[in-house]
């Protein structure tokens, strides 16, 4: 009986757990994006977005606690991420972020992120000295 009952619920609590889960990033939603001009802003930073493989040009939204993100303060143009988040009137708001190489994009913002890197390169650094 006692048996019978423990398994109960921990078949309850592994039911509950994974219904939780999926109601929680149910609404977020995947995306790629890379930075399209020079951050003045770090709280809303302009970019390129792919969102199942539509690109469009959006504002990144970011929480408080991606704010305090070491990564974030340093972000630069032509930077590419990895986003989870919700879209919303003003862009997309942000939840989680990993900055990842340009080569792990998809198809459709490679060329844009290869296009603005060959433009930093020609325009910007020359300016560093």
């Amino acid at each position: 009986m006692i048996l019978r009952l423990s398994f109960l619920l921990m078949l309850f609590g592994v039911i509950a757990m994974r219904t939780a889960f999926l109601v929680q990033a149910d609404g977020e939603i995947l995306g790629f994006a890379v930075v399209s001009e020079i951050p003045k802003d770090k709280a809303r930073i302009s970019a390129k977005v792919s969102v199942n493989d539509v690109v469009s040009d959006m504002k990144l939204l970011a929480s408080e606690t991606i704010l305090n993100n070491l990564i974030w303060k340093k972000l630069e143009i032509c930077h590419a991420m990895k986003l989870e988040g919700f879209k919303v009137a003003e862009g997309f708001q942000i939840v989680t972020v990993h900055v990842i190489d340009a080569s792990m994009l998809p198809m459709s913002l490679q060329s844009f992120a290869g296009d603005c890197l060959i433009k930093k390169a020609i325009e910007i650094a020359p300016l560093v000295d």
